[in-house]
């Protein structure tokens, strides 16, 4: 049985639609949650849910119960992963899990940004358990940028601070197709996927997609990181949140979300969204 965690949020539940895609038996994935009342939709496709909160132990070892392979969805809450990921890692150990596959974050060992610190000691975790691992190092995510495509025609801009730094990324289904052929395959554990979309863009570049798109001139606008941070939080984000934006921004300047060795789109046997698909899909 192969067991996703996380399996209610946006990419753990593209990687179960993905494994049914594949083939595999709705009653062989365990959807494992923090609140199983919100996974009814997977319930009703004959997918297990199982009760499975990050920060319980016991919650994680029980819903580990029978399973061989698991997929580690890292958290979403920013300063406490690491803990809650050395939870699942513990629990995997214990339970005996044959393959556990890590939704890490792009050259995770050299990347510029705060966000890779977590992803760090938890690969780190990994090394030092004797669970059997891979490691998926996700690029950015098409929809961090394209959620608000709509709010950056009615403005004109889109704003940043990346420069002319370039962001190699795909949709979160893309990572979620390839979650789902590594944790299916054999002779994974030990490997270290740097995965990305094919084709790379600046901030500018993505302004002028948006730009072609709407029909709306929509311009990119560099701001300094301090500054981005402010506006992202005026316009409601909460200040950490603004604050790793701003700093992710900046790392995409140092060239930490660009790269171009098309590994993803080899994994998953076709290439990866294009970005203004994606942007396409947002202002539909």
């Amino acid at each position: 049985m192969i067991l996703v965690t996380g399996a209610s949020g946006q990419l753990g539940n593209l990687v179960i639609n993905s494994l049914l895609a594949k083939g595999v038996a709705a009653d062989q994935i365990v959807a494992a949650v923090r609140s199983p009342e919100k996974a009814t939709a997977l319930q009703e496709r004959g997918v297990v849910v199982r009760k499975a909160d990050y920060t319980d132990p016991a919650s994680l070892k029980a819903a580990m119960n029978g399973i061989k392979r698991v997929v580690l969805v890292s958290s979403s809450e920013v300063g406490q992963r690491a803990a809650q990921h050395q939870n699942v890692i513990d629990a995997a150990q214990a339970t005996g899990v044959e393959l556990l596959a890590y939704t890490s974050i792009l050259h995770a060992d050299t990347s510029p940004l705060a966000l890779a610190e977590e992803h760090v000691a938890t690969e780190a975790a990994l090394k030092a358990s004797n669970v059997p691992h891979v490691v998926l190092r996700n690029g950015w995510y098409s929809e961090n940028y394209t959620m608000s495509a709509g709010m950056a025609v009615e403005h004109g801009a889109v704003l940043g601070s990346a420069g002319e730094g370039k962001y190699s990324t795909a949709a979160r289904a893309d990572y979620a197709d390839a979650a789902a052929t590594v944790i299916t395959s054999e002779d994974q554990a030990g490997k270290v996927y740097e995965l990305a979309g094919d084709e790379a863009f600046t901030l500018a570049q993505y302004a002028a997609y948006i730009t072609k798109i709407s029909g709306k001139e929509v311009v990119y606008q560099d701001l300094p990181e301090a500054e981005y941070a402010k506006v992202l939080v005026e316009v409601g984000l909460p200040e950490g949140f603004a604050a790793v934006l701003a700093d992710s921004d900046v790392g995409a300047s140092k060239g930490g979300l660009f790269d171009d060795s098309q590994t993803l789109s080899k994994l998953i046997g076709r290439p990866t969204t294009p970005i203004q698909d994606s942007i396409k899909l947002a202002l539909s």
